[in-house]
C-alpha cells in the first residue's frame, strides 16, 4: 500500500517551479526568486526533490509533536478537573477558574480543543445575532443605573428557584450590587438600593422596566389622588423621588440589554461558583457575594468609561437610614396613637406641640423592620 503524504498549497507550488528547474525551462536562480528563498535554500530543496520525489518537500516537523506541547498528565488532569469540580463551567470561566485556584496557565483555545476532543459540548449554543440599534452608554460613572430581577434556580435544581436583583452602571458595566430575595419584590430593591448608596452613592438616573414593584400598572385612582391630581407611586418609586433619581421606564428586554446580558453572565458564572463553595441558602449567598465575587467579577468585566470621573453623589448613613424605607400616611387618632396592619404605635409630644389628634403623619418602616 502506498504512502500517502499530505502537502500544503505552498509545498504544491514548490513542486510546479522544481519541475520546470529540473525539465531545465526554468533556472534555479529564477526559480529561487519565484519561490521567494534564498539561491541555497533552492539548492537544498532541488536535491532533495530529486532524491525522494514530491514527498521530500514535506515538512520535517509534520506529524510530531511541537516542542512547546503540554505533557499528557497536564492534559488528563486538566480533563479530570473538568469532569470532577468544573462540569458546570463554561470554556472560558474554567481556563480562568484553572489559573486562580488550580496554577495552572493554559490557553483558552488549547482547552477548548481538549474538551470538544473528548466529546464534550460547550455550555450554551451561540446564535447569530440579530440586528439591533444600539443604545450608546451613559459616558460617565453614575449617570445612568440599570437594574433587573432574574428569577432562576440559582442553587442549582434540586434546590427552588429564588430572584436575583442585580444593578449595573452604564457607562462601565460594573456590578453595583447583588442581591438574593424569595420573589422579585419592593423590599429586594429597597436593599439593593440600600447596598448601591452604600457602596457608591446615589446615581443620576435608573433604567428600569415596567414590574408593579417599581412603578404602577393599575388604572384605579384613589380619592386623594384625584384630589391631588396625580398618582402616588410605588415604595420605590417614592424613595426614588425624594433621593432626586430620575427613573426611565424601558418597555422591551432588547431596550435594557445590558442589564439582561448581565443576568445572563450570572447564571453562567455564579451558579457554577456558587456551587463549587457549597452555597445552597439566601442569607449565605448574599454575604458570599459582597465580599468574595463582586470585586472580582467587576476586576475582569468593567470597561474604561468614555470620560473620567463619577458622579455617584454621596449620601450619609443616617441619610441613607431615613429615606431608604417603606412610608405610610396615616392619621393620628384622638389619644394620639396611628394602627398600621393592626399594629399601634404611641406618638409622644413635641417640644413645641402636645398633642397630634387629627393630624396627618408619614409612618416609615425602615429595612432593619
Amino acid at each position: 500500500m502506498k504512502e500517502m503524504v499530505a502537502l500544503s498549497v505552498r509545498e504544491v507550488h514548490r513542486i510546479h517551479v522544481l519541475e520546470q528547474v529540473t525539465k531545465g525551462t526554468l533556472s534555479l536562480k529564477t526559480g529561487s526568486e519565484h519561490l521567494k528563498i534564498s539561491y541555497r535554500q533552492a539548492k537544498r530543496l532541488i536535491a532533495r526533490y530529486r532524491s525522494e520525489g514530491p514527498s521530500g518537500l514535506a515538512h520535517r516537523k509534520r506529524g510530531q509533536p511541537a516542542q512547546n506541547a503540554f505533557s499528557s498528565s497536564i492534559r488528563e488532569r486538566v480533563m479530570q478537573l473538568h469532569q470532577k469540580k468544573y462540569s458546570q463551567f463554561n470554556d472560558t470561566h474554567f481556563v480562568q477558574m484553572l489559573e486562580e485556584k488550580e496554577d495552572l496557565y493554559i490557553n483558552r483555545e488549547t482547552v477548548r480543543c481538549w474538551l470538544r476532543q473528548a466529546g464534550i459540548k460547550p455550555k450554551r449554543r451561540r446564535r447569530p445575532p440579530r440586528h439591533r440599534s444600539r443604545r450608546p452608554r451613559r459616558p460617565q460613572i453614575g449617570l445612568m443605573m440599570q437594574w433587573d430581577g432574574s428569577p432562576h434556580p440559582w442553587f442549582g435544581p434540586q434546590h427552588p428557584s429564588c430572584c436575583l436583583l442585580h444593578a449595573v452602571d452604564d457607562a462601565n458595566g460594573t456590578a453595583l450590587g447583588l442581591r438574593f430575595r424569595p420573589t422579585e419584590d419592593a423590599i429586594g430593591y429597597l436593599q439593593l438600593l440600600d447596598m448601591v448608596l452604600r457602596r457608591h452613592g446615589v446615581p443620576v438616573s435608573v433604567y428600569q422596566d415596567r414590574h408593579s414593584a417599581l412603578q404602577r400598572n393599575d388604572k384605579h385612582w384613589s380619592h386623594e389622588e384625584e384630589l391631588a391630581g396625580c398618582r402616588f407611586p410605588t415604595h420605590v418609586g417614592r424613595v426614588l423621588q425624594e433621593l432626586g433619581v430620575e427613573p426611565i421606564t424601558a418597555y422591551s428586554a432588547q431596550a435594557k440589554g445590558r442589564i439582561e446580558r448581565q443576568g445572563g453572565t450570572f447564571q453562567d458564572r455564579l451558579i457554577a461558583e456558587m456551587a463549587l463553595e457549597g452555597i445552597t441558602e439566601i442569607d449565605q449567598a448574599n454575604d458570599w457575594v459582597e465580599s468574595h465575587f463582586l470585586d472580582r467579577f467587576n476586576k475582569r468585566f468593567a470597561k474604561a468609561p468614555e470620560k473620567p470621573g463619577c458622579v455617584f453623589r454621596k449620601i450619609s448613613a443616617n441619610e441613607r437610614y431615613l429615606k431608604v424605607s417603606f412610608a405610610y400616611q396615616a392619621t393620628v387618632a384622638n389619644d394620639n396613637t396611628i394602627r398600621l396592619g393592626g399594629l399601634t404605635i404611641d406618638i409622644p409630644p413635641g417640644p413645641n406641640q402636645r398633642s397630634y389628634a387629627k393630624r396627618r403623619v408619614l409612618a416609615r418602616q425602615h429595612l432593619d423592620g
